[in-house]
């Protein structure tokens, strides 16, 4: 009976070990067979998977197209940038290996925490930038002590230049890193060290400077460690892009804009090293060119006067000079803005970054009343023997509207009346010319109405007129405010560019000239629709604006030319910015000098060159500058010499050889 039973659990034993084996070989057999499948049947397939793991694709920023002007002359280049990385894995003391490296270059506190803070967050083996835009020099120092400073190594990359700074950033703009919100899906967006345009030519043109990005394999182990760098294609370079402006005249107009009435001295000049010594320091803009510095009458370091210019081309419309001051120095983005000089040009009252001359809006003052005088003989209302008595005011309503000569003028034709920029006689032409028309041959001239110049953020301005002032106020329109738009003030507003354009557009004849600021060599001379102006009346504008300067009673005579082969004409005006009470006009506390800055009248001038046959036409506008005869027409007459003085066909008859007598 046990033998019995023993034999019975030998027997389940058997059946559960082959069970049991059987299981086994079956999972041997399907691994064997799984085995088989990947390593025979999809050897291809893996194989070609392993070598794709092996080599990765790495993005090439391309090489972003230049800035010329006119001549050639390179506004904005690239340049080789030297920059040092460090490799955290290569160095035993990331923090000892920066210290080290600090004692051979100057490096920021910023900057070192920033690194320190990086190699926390990236691989090891991941380089990380610690200074770019090096001098030779620098990398000289680094070079030569790279044996003590382990992890530490040199690269070449491409950076952006501007060799003329902040006296052109206006147009060009600046290139910057590329910020969240301006990512589109554009791997090459995301690379870390590409730059784009944030203003100016730089980000109008940004898309076809950028270029296309090129690509290479480079050869990866498993943990992404670069082994080797293959060859590959190295993109497409982005367009160059040329201006009509010609820096040498940009240069100068920013140079003496921002100089203003006050004295522009070598650093090394004793009384600069006296201001420099009293505890002053250099203010944004005071020294625009290298080696100069600002001083005012007092002998203290003068800060940049804050206006704008522009000079044109009166025939083709193209844009010679383009000016906003002060400035900033664009390279200061690319290298990396510190937050304290971020800091400094947004709380800056003077507005670096605000490109003036297109997007600031002005009343015209003076500089508005050929357009109010125009519009009169044009409607037949005024003619040139139209006489007007002033005797200091005029009186509508209950209301009494001032000259600026506190006791009058007396009685004037239209030539004295803008000769001597007589108030009293551009009320009685507003009033009867109306509101409508002047609104209409403003526009006719540019104003109220954005030119479409290849600059982003240009500002339309404002030309008043009823149905304006109904939609946006609700209010009908008053014939005092007639009178005040008569002397371009009120609501009227227009841009540097838009005075400029009205000036130009007189003088060339007529013709609704547009402002060019791309320059294409391959165009022909442009052509432009008449404005369909009388020329005799055009004719008497232009007889008052030279008087302006060159009569004996003009209100700019004051100002001396540069030689007497040098004449031209023009118009000046100051703009209130700040309502003067009776109390005020009574006391004579009015002068600009004895108010705040901010409290100060607009400086404004527009003027052309030559005057026989005018080519040139400038519009300055000096904020809070004061008298547009004092500050501003020097500006304007300094900046159409230069442009006389470097007018192609002058200069192309100077250089002519002498006929010969047969």
């Amino acid at each position: 009976m046990r033998r019995t039973s023993d034999q019975e659990t030998q027997r389940t034993f058997t059946r559960r070990a082959l069970v049991l084996g059987g299981a086994k070989l079956a999972l041997f057999g399907t691994l064997a067979g799984r085995l088989y499948y990947l390593q025979v049947v999809e050897a291809a397939r893996y194989r070609t998977l392993s070598e794709d793991n092996q080599f990765n694709l790495e993005l090439l920023p391309p090489i972003r197209g230049r800035i010329f002007d006119r001549n050639g002359a390179p506004l904005a280049d690239n340049r080789d940038n030297f920059r040092i990385e460090i490799v955290a894995e290569q160095t035993s003391d990331v923090g000892q290996t920066l210290a080290a490296l600090r004692s051979v270059i100057h490096i920021e506190e910023w900057d070192l925490k920033r690194v320190l803070r990086e190699t926390k967050r990236k691989r090891s083996f991941v380089p990380i930038t610690v200074v770019e835009n090096l001098s030779r020099e620098d990398i000289s120092k680094v070079a030569i002590n790279t044996p003590y400073l382990p992890g530490i190594r040199i690269e070449v990359g491409r950076s952006r230049s501007y060799p003329y700074g902040e006296a052109a950033v206006h147009l060009t703009g600046y290139v910057a890193a590329v910020a969240e919100s301006e990512l589109t899906g554009d791997p090459v967006l995301e690379l870390p060290d590409f730059r784009i345009g944030k203003s100016g030519i730089e980000k109008l043109f940004d898309g076809e400077m950028r270029g296309a990005s090129g690509q290479r394999q480079v050869e990866v182990n498993a943990l992404g460690r670069i082994i080797r760098k293959l060859p590959g294609n190295e993109g497409q370079p982005g367009q160059d892009v040329a201006l009509t402006i010609d820096v040498r005249i940009q240069e100068l107009a920013s140079r003496r804009l921002a100089q203003g009435k006050s004295e522009a001295i070598a650093v090394d000049d004793p009384r600069v090293r006296e201001a420099l010594a009293s505890g002053e320091a250099p203010v944004l803009g005071a020294g625009s060119v290298a080696g100069m510095i600002n001083l005012d009458k007092a002998g203290k370091i003068a800060p940049p006067e804050s206006g704008a210019a522009v000079l044109l081309d009166v025939h083709r419309g193209d844009v010679l000079a383009l000016v906003s001051t002060p400035g900033f120095d664009p390279n200061l983005f690319n290298n990396g803005l510190s937050p304290r000089d971020w800091e400094h040009l947004l709380s800056n009252p003077r507005s670096p970054m605000t490109n003036k001359s297109i997007t600031g809006q002005y009343s015209p003052g003076s500089t508005f009343k050929m357009l109010v005088c125009l519009a009169a003989l044009e409607a037949g209302v005024a003619s040139t023997d139209v006489e007007v008595f002033c005797p200091g005011y005029m009186e509508l309503g209950n209301a009494r509207f001032h000259c600026w000569k506190k006791h009058g003028h007396g009685k004037l034709d239209m030539f004295g009346a803008l000769e001597q920029s007589c108030d009293i006689y551009l009320y009685e032409m507003a009033k009867r010319v109306g509101i409508d028309r002047i609104a209409e041959l403003s526009r006719r001239f540019g104003l109220g109405e954005k030119l479409k110049i290849d600059l982003p953020g240009e500002s339309r301005g404002l030309v008043p007129s009823r149905e304006w002032k109904l939609a946006t106020r609700g209010e009908p329109w008053q014939q005092g405010e007639t009178l005040i738009t008569g002397i371009g003030q009120g609501f009227l507003l227009c841009t540097p560019l838009q005075m400029a354009m009205m000036t130009a557009r007189l003088v060339n004849g007529g013709y609704a000239v547009m402002p060019r600021l791309v320059h294409d060599p391959d165009a022909g001379e442009p052509s432009f629709e008449t404005l369909n102006v009388t020329p005799r009346h055009l004719e008497v504008v232009i007889e008052g604006m030279t008087r302006v300067v060159n009569g004996k009673r003009g209100t700019a005579r004051a100002v001396p030319r540069k030689s007497d082969a040098f004449q031209f004409g023009g118009k000046s005006g100051s703009v209130q910015v700040k309502r003067i009470s009776r109390a005020e006009r009574l006391s004579g506390k009015i002068k600009n000098e004895d108010r705040p800055w901010r409290d100060r009248d607009h400086a404004m001038f527009v003027a052309y060159a030559p005057l026989e046959a005018p080519r040139y036409a400038v519009s300055v506008v000096v904020e809070h500058g004061g008298s547009g005869s004092s500050m501003a027409a020097p500006i304007a007459r300094d900046i159409l010499a230069e442009a006389i003085r470097l007018d192609p066909a002058r200069v192309a008859n100077e250089q002519r050889p002498p006929k010969k007598d047969t």
